[in-house]
């Protein structure tokens, strides 16, 4: 199964928006999303604090940030699945 992880904050207006689409895109597709809020994590806080929302796929590639690069998520996909 294809992992995608959404790292951002909870009151975070751009987060919300990214986690909005991505769910509509992924909709009915084999594909897990997994929200991560930074603010749990100090670590992850020093990583991504001002680069929110963060899209990585389960492969560690950054997959685009601040806002959704539909285009490179649907290329990363289709090269996960062949």
């Amino acid at each position: 199964m294809i992992a995608l992880t959404l790292y951002g904050r909870e009151y975070c207006s751009l987060c919300q928006d990214m986690l909005a689409q991505l769910q509509s895109l992924l909709k009915g597709r084999d594909i897990q999303l997994n929200w991560v809020d930074i603010d749990d994590d100090d670590a992850l806080e020093d990583q991504y604090g001002t680069m929110i929302p963060v899209l990585l796929g389960d492969d560690g590639e950054m997959l685009c940030f601040y806002h959704l690069n539909v285009s490179k998520l649907e290329k990363w996909i289709a090269g996960r699945q062949a």
